[in-house]
């Protein structure tokens, strides 16, 4: 064998060589692509009722959020209309029609801690309404309708 053939043995050895490396990482790459298309065939069967779930509920927030603002609008509608007859009933038949549930509700409300703070045993708290301390809890300040009542006569007049 001469240097010439030695060399080409030498060369397509290296070749050979070389080809199967080449080969080798090939293979490696192939399997590592059908993993990952597996993996992604999982996904998506994971994913897929995720979405539609994730869909469905998005509509049904779509449906809930219009109702509200249809309700919104409905009630932005009601309270022009009452500031509207609020308006034209006037503040003084509003004050007459309220006062005097808004006095009971006060009532109740200061009559029901009172009892629960004896329930408790804890001391009354009364706080300073009119003039005298040991009435201020039981009296309503009724000065000022003497002012106004001269004032109603007048515009009934």
């Amino acid at each position: 064998m001469s240097a010439g053939d030695l060399v080409v043995v030498i060369a397509a050895f290296v070749l050979i060589c070389g080809f199967t490396a080449l080969i080798v990482v090939l293979l490696r790459v192939h399997d590592t692509l059908r993993d990952l298309r597996e993996d992604v065939v999982d996904l998506r069967a994971e994913t897929t009722p995720l979405l539609l779930e994730m869909r469905s509920t998005t509509d049904a927030a779509r449906l809930t959020v219009d109702e509200a603002r249809n309700d919104l609008e409905r009630f932005d509608k009601v309270l022009g209309s009452a500031e509207a007859i609020g308006d034209a009933v006037g503040s003084r038949v509003a004050r007459t029609a309220f006062s005097s549930p808004a006095i009971k509700a006060a009532g109740l409300a200061k009559g029901t801690s009172r009892a629960w703070s004896r329930l408790r045993g804890k001391p009354i708290e009364r706080s300073l309404i009119g003039p005298d301390p040991s009435t201020a809890g039981n009296v309503i300040d009724v000065r000022n309708r003497g002012e106004q009542a001269p004032e109603r006569r007048r515009r009934r007049a």
